[in-house]
């Protein structure tokens, strides 16, 4: 498979993600709630955790922007499920971009990263 179809799979996977997106729904019975903004963009997030002796057991999303920020979120709530927090507050921003699978450039990396940020600081203390 050349790179080019290779990357028109995953652009149509982000796309698929951004029109369906994976857990998008408010949990009012969640142990963890933690919001981000992109202020540069007008991207928001707003993650939900039900959280189990340290393991992620259910994990939703609500938000608003462009098609990599929503998408990336969705991709990461499908990826954390099950894992334990010490492992999710370790996950690198590359494993986001990996998810995505496209070239992200400069000026989108924050996009991409909000819902990892998400995480991060809805983690932070515990």
């Amino acid at each position: 498979m050349t790179d080019a179809a290779l990357e028109e799979i995953y652009k149509e996977n982000i796309i698929d993600h951004y029109k369906n997106p994976r857990n998008k729904r408010e949990m009012t019975s969640a142990d963890v709630v933690s919001k981000e903004h992109n202020p540069l963009c007008g991207d928001e997030v707003t993650m939900y955790f039900k959280v189990d002796n340290g393991t992620i057991t259910e994990v939703s999303f609500t938000g608003e922007g462009c098609a990599i920020s929503q998408a990336a979120v969705s991709l990461l709530t499908d990826l954390i499920k099950g894992k334990k927090i010490e492992e999710i507050k370790k996950l690198p921003a590359e494993t986001v971009l990996e998810l995505l699978g496209i070239q992200i450039s400069h000026t989108r990396i924050r996009c991409a990263l909000l819902g990892l940020k998400t995480i991060h600081n809805g983690f932070r203390d515990r």
